[in-house]
């Protein structure tokens, strides 16, 4: 469950703005605001039955984004990449990390994956 909601919550960061303003709301309220479906109906006025379809339909479109564009799969690959290059770089031997320019390479490699 953990992992669906990080997931989805991840496709929401890169997608959620192509959503309508309804879908939008639903998925914030529901996996980011952790309200259930029916505190999301209550302040739509509209039925549970009808919250869960927005919001399945929501999870949709974001996966389909995801298939086509693969933002989120490249910012994860590349994630990775640079946690290999960081402990690459703070793996060299003592002498190597007083160099100005590899001190300078860590800390800007800490920035990008803060």
């Amino acid at each position: 469950m953990l992992d669906r909601v990080f997931r989805i919550g991840l496709l929401f960061d890169f997608y959620g703005a192509l959503l309508t303003d309804k879908q939008q709301y639903c998925l914030e309220m529901h996996f980011l605001r952790d309200l259930s479906l029916s505190e999301i109906a209550d302040e739509l006025s509209v039925s549970r039955q009808a919250v869960h379809d927005i919001s399945r339909r929501a999870e949709q479109i974001l996966e389909e984004y995801e298939a086509k564009l693969k933002l989120v799969e490249r910012y994860q690959r590349e994630r990775n990449l640079l946690g290999e290059i960081y402990s690459l770089i703070n793996s060299l031997p003592p002498e190597a990390a007083e160099l100005p320019q590899i001190h300078l390479t860590l800390e800007k490699l800490e920035q990008l994956l803060d």
